[in-house]
Order: structure tokens, then sequence, then C-alpha cells
């Protein structure tokens, strides 16, 4: 099996937009992910006032808090957002290019399909495989 998987870019992207980082989580960058999530509570941090908070966490204090935010905390944090599902869409896209093909001498001649190295046989069609593991 391949030893990286192929991975969604536009998954990454959705990611991102729920929480800023997750895309990176599903990509396996940790740094990254780190990187996002530290960026979007920074700004937040640094441009919602404190007297914006909700004391208690309920719908209707969470619509209030999000109508009382400054504009310059909304554009900030949407931009926050937008860099990072921009940073992990085409981090996936590049790891998916960048990607092993599958090498010569793990398909089989007989169907075409992926075989495992280690078998002696295509277990797709049976067929016996000329330079499996080398027999004692």
């Amino acid at each position: 099996m391949a030893e990286s998987a192929r991975k969604r870019p536009l998954l990454a992207a959705v990611l991102g937009l729920v929480y800023p980082g997750l895309g990176h989580v599903y990509l396996r960058e940790w740094a990254r992910a780190l990187l996002w999530f530290g960026l979007l509570i920074l700004t937040g941090s640094l441009l919602i006032p404190d007297g914006v908070y909700p004391t208690t966490v309920t719908v209707e204090s969470l619509t209030e808090m999000s109508r009382a935010m400054p504009l310059r905390a909304v554009v900030a944090l949407s931009a926050v957002t937008g860099m990072n599902m921009v940073d992990a869409y085409i981090l996936a896209s590049r790891s998916n290019e960048t990607s092993q093909p599958v090498t010569e001498g793990t398909q089989c001649p007989s169907c075409g399909r992926e075989v495992d190295a280690d078998l002696e046989f295509c277990h797709w069609c049976t067929t016996e495989l000329s330079g499996g593991p080398e027999e004692n």
C-alpha cells in the first residue's frame, strides 16, 4: 500500500472553514495546524474588545456577541479563515502531485492492477508473478 494516501483538497478547505487549522490536522501538518490555531486566537484576542465576550454561552449570547463585534475584527478573522482554507487546499493539491505513482513491478502484467510486492501472485487474477520474493 502507498506510504501516503491521496488527500482531498476540497475536504481540507472545508475543514479549514469549520475552524482554521483543522484542514491541516487532516493533512497531518501538525506545525501548520498549531500556527493557524494560534493565529486565529491571537487575532481574536487582539481585535475583539473584552466587553463583547459573553459571560454565559447560549445561542442568544453568541448571537449578541457576533452583532457587537467590530468590523475590523470580523474582516481580520474572515481573512485568517480564508487564507487558511487556501493554504490547506494548495497543500493537499501539492501533496497529491508529488505523491509517488505506482512504481514499476507493483502492477500485474496480466490484469494491470496494483499488487503487493511481497506476493508471488496477483491477488486479483491469480497470475503468477516473476520477480516476487526470492525462492529458497
